[in-house]
């Protein structure tokens, strides 16, 4: 299974693919797309749109998975980099690919052990992990470790939707006291 993921950002979206065998993990590619540090945002939204697109295209994933945003101090800077990641998400889901979304904190634990690690633990990490020769760009780093929750995570899916009831539905008996 190869499986991509997505770092969004306004200025530059990070990308990861990484393939999953079992439970070995193999490098494919990551890199970033820069869409510029000034312009109007409907440009800079169709680069990341096209970029991811062309990704999609070059490494063929059967999954993505891409960072959930976070509100923080600045609503208007939360609300640009929403529209990223929905420019981002529009590609993907435009290639018919099923979309996983994590938590920072959630790739932080899965690629570190802890969900407050900082950016260069993560880096670290994802090179171990990958078995990468050398450090990779933080944002490239972020989308790393976005597939390696993504993979980690769906074999946990799995053995959740093997566990459930074949019927869907769970029934329970009510007793009255008299």
């Amino acid at each position: 299974m190869i499986i991509l993921g997505i770092d969004p950002g306004l200025r530059t979206t990070g990308f990861g693919v990484i393939e999953k065998h079992g439970n070995t993990l193999r490098y494919i590619a990551s890199g970033t797309i820069k869409t510029g540090l000034e312009g109007a945002l409907p440009p800079r939204l169709k680069v990341i749109l096209k970029g991811v697109s062309d990704i999609v295209a070059a490494y063929q994933p059967g999954c993505a998975a891409i960072e959930k945003v976070f509100v923080n101090v600045n609503p208007h800077s939360t609300l640009l980099l929403g529209q990223a990641r929905g420019a981002a998400i529009t590609a993907l889901v435009g290639a018919d690919l099923d979309v996983a979304e994590y938590t920072a904190v959630q790739v932080k634990q899965a690629v570190v052990g802890t969900g407050k690690a900082a950016k260069a633990q993560v880096q670290d990490m994802v090179a171990r992990l990958l078995k990468l020769p050398g450090l990779p760009g933080t944002d490239a780093a972020d989308a790393l470790g976005v597939a390696i929750c993504h993979a980690h995570s769906m074999d946990a899916l799995a053995l959740i939707g093997a566990l459930a009831p074949a019927s869907g539905t769970l029934s329970m008996k009510r007793s009255r006291l008299v």
